[in-house]
């Protein structure tokens, strides 16, 4: 329990940091109306929230075996494909346009990487330094 308590907790607060963080991205930077940056959130957490399962799924390193089920990867895929539609056309939300998507798929990507690099770190440390590659 204390493994997945501590993954969770190192998990969730990356997941709030780069939520913030493009939050922050968005209306200090690129002053972004309000209705603009609750599409960029709602974007964020589309992306970054499968992608949080996909590296959950595994102790060892996204890119290692096993991999996601056809089926997991598949419905993740559709529904981030939907998201991104949602938000650069403005269906029930504003629209961001195609370059805004882009970088908020590269924002949650590049997070994707860090948070597993952290998920490993926190594994060794809760295992008390035993390696789980």
């Amino acid at each position: 329990m204390n493994e997945v308590m501590g993954i969770a907790t190192v998990l969730g607060i990356l997941g709030v940091v780069s939520s913030f963080g493009i939050f922050y991205v968005a209306r200090q930077y690129m002053r972004l109306s309000p209705n603009v940056v609750q599409s960029f959130i709602f974007l964020k957490l589309a992306v970054a929230g499968h992608l949080t399962i996909f590296l959950t799924r595994t102790e060892r390193r996204f890119w290692q075996k096993p991999y996601p089920a056809p089926l997991l990867f598949w419905a993740a895929i559709v529904t981030k494909v939907f998201a991104t539609l949602f938000a650069v056309y403005g269906w029930f939300v504003s629209p961001i346009g195609w370059a805004n998507a882009i970088l908020i798929w590269g924002y949650a990507l590049a997070w994707f990487v860090v948070n597993d690099f952290f998920k490993i770190w926190t594994y060794a440390i809760v295992r008390k330094g035993k390696s789980v590659l």
